[in-house]
């Protein structure tokens, strides 16, 4: 099976092993891993400040970079949300809206497509610890994932799962918002943060690294014992 990875920017920037270890979990469940090193940006930022003409621009270069992919496969559960939710509307009654649509039906979250597409829920991967799972907005809401993720991290050697209170809530991330509204931000990332302590787990592990980050910065900020794992950095974890 020919995949196509799609690396979103601050994944390529911050977090380059998140990538490298979605490949290396994709090889070994036996697909055959393409980059095209002439991606970009799926073009979230631009339109989410408001600026639709400029994002359109970037979506219309994603649309061209991956016409002729199989899969399209992406450690980001926001970038594929808004590929299969929003490029609706910056297309809609053109002549690429047929593609539009085409494109969002194959592109798909790294344990959206683990589960969905490969049927694979153990890739023989371990981990000593107690974790929770964060819920990400645009992996509940945007791409119904739910329990994808939580059959992959069952499946784990020595990790066990426990779910936090108010599961389903927000982080506070939501990209331009913690800026603009820093003050709700933090309070929301207090809540989940306090929430995840509460369950006694080393990790908090989500499918998005933008959730991540921002709640790193805070659990760092307080000095919490508490790490956070993008589930593909688990997968690859102990093999």
């Amino acid at each position: 099976m020919n995949v196509q990875i799609f690396i979103p920017c601050f994944i390529d920037q911050l977090y380059p092993e998140t990538a490298f270890n979605m490949v290396k979990v994709l090889k070994k469940a036996g697909c055959r891993v393409l980059y095209n090193d002439n991606q970009t940006c799926c073009g979230q930022p631009a339109f989410n400040a408001g600026f639709w003409e400029e994002s359109k621009e970037v979506c219309s270069k994603f649309l061209k970079d991956f016409r002729r992919a199989e899969y399209i496969v992406s450690p980001s559960a926001s970038c594929v949300g808004f590929v299969r939710n929003y490029y609706g509307k910056l297309f809609d009654n053109s002549s690429v809206h047929n593609n539009v649509i085409k494109t969002g039906e194959r592109m798909y979250e790294f344990s959206e497509f683990m589960i969905k597409v490969l049927g694979i829920e153990n890739v023989g991967a371990s981990l000593e610890g107690k974790a929770t799972y964060h819920d990400s907005c645009a992996g509940l809401r945007e791409c119904k994932i739910k329990e994808e993720p939580r059959k992959l991290l069952n499946n784990v050697k020595g990790l066990e799962i426990v779910e936090m209170h108010d599961v389903e809530t927000c982080c506070g991330f939501g990209g331009s918002f913690a800026v603009k509204f820093e003050a709700i931000s933090i309070a929301m990332a207090d809540q989940k943060v306090t929430n995840a302590l509460a369950t006694g787990a080393k990790y908090i592990i989500s499918t998005d690294h933008s959730c991540l980050m921002h709640l790193d910065g805070y659990i760092k900020n307080k000095g919490y014992n508490l790490q956070t794992l993008h589930i593909a950095d688990v997968l690859a974890n102990g093999w």
